[in-house]
């Protein structure tokens, strides 16, 4: 407990047993829980964390880090904590700065808090050039759809006050990092990030989310698409709305301009339809942009209502 406040540190994992018990045995002593979501490893991992105390939850099969850390927030809610910390099992992040991170929490500044990589210059981690830049581009990416400030959305050493929990809905099995800053930035939470050291090879095996780096940016760029998609689908079909009718009116205008120099549409008609065909296809995405914008708001009303649900069984 630190200041009133019950602490648990969830660690997904697998095939982690190079590091598990050497990133537990440093957990600072006011943690009153530490789980370690087990995500179908076939190694030692779960055996080695039940021997330092840990609370295991198991995977049958191999999920995802984000299908983990979805079992790692609903045993804490189950469990009643007040404060989640979430950090990765690879032992790159040093677990005393722990502290560090919920004391936003703590002094009523924040919802949610996440170490960052890249806040502080001081502070860059050792990494290859392409996932340097993969990394800020992935923050100026969120931090342009949500029009906030972000420098780093990929950590995966954070804190969430219970509240928050409760507010937190993803859907991406694959990792959850991206996801959670978009959807908690929507729902107007206060989001801090702290920056903190940060080991940027691991000592022992290859990250399972980061190892190939075409998927990464394939996968987490869907799951920003999607996030986008369901809470502004307004903004995201106006947009490629409008580049169709601008290639639209485009050709129209050259079919235009043909027809004033040369007094007939011949041999451009071809122009018209396919101008036509856009501004058509324009139109076509305005309207889904507006029944999904419907669709968005019935969402967050079903979201707050989930919510409340949430809270009254958990207070219950």
């Amino acid at each position: 407990m630190h200041k009133d406040y019950t602490v648990a540190v969830v660690i997904p994992a697998y095939n982690e047993e190079q590091n598990i018990g050497r990133v537990i045995d440093a957990i600072p002593g006011f943690v009153d829980q530490v789980i370690v979501v087990d995500d179908g490893s076939v190694d030692g991992t779960a055996e080695i964390a039940h021997q330092k105390n840990a609370l295991v939850v198991r995977h049958n099969a191999n999920k995802g880090v984000g299908a983990a850390f979805n079992s790692g927030v609903n045993k804490v809610l189950e469990l009643n904590y007040d404060l989640m910390v979430n950090m990765d099992a690879d032992g790159q992040f040093n677990p005393a700065d722990i502290i560090h991170i919920i004391t936003p929490i703590v002094e009523h500044q924040a919802d949610f808090v996440t170490a960052s990589r890249f806040k502080d210059k001081s502070f860059y981690p050792e990494m290859s050039r392409v996932k340097f830049l993969g990394n800020r581009f992935m923050s100026w990416f969120v931090s342009r759809l949500t029009k906030q400030r972000f420098y780093d959305v990929s950590c995966g050493f954070r804190a969430y006050r219970r509240e928050t929990l409760l507010r937190l809905n993803l859907f991406g099995d694959f990792t959850y990092t991206q996801e959670s800053f978009i959807d908690l930035a929507f729902k107007k939470l206060v989001i801090r990030e702290i920056p903190v050291a940060v080991r940027g090879k691991r000592e022992h095996g290859k990250s399972r989310v980061a190892s190939n780096l075409f998927r990464y940016a394939y996968q987490t760029s869907k799951i920003i698409i999607r996030a986008f998609r369901d809470y502004k689908p307004f903004k995201l079909f106006g947009f490629v709305s409008l580049f169709a009718f601008l290639v639209g009116l485009g050709f129209g205008v050259f079919l235009l301009i043909h027809y004033i120099q040369q007094g007939e549409f011949s041999p451009h008609k071809w122009a018209g339809f396919v101008s036509g065909f856009f501004v058509i296809l324009s139109l076509f995405f305005l309207i889904i942009g507006f029944i999904l914008d419907m669709f968005a708001r019935m969402r967050m009303n079903q979201e707050e209502i989930m919510y409340q649900l949430k809270r009254q069984f958990s207070n219950g």
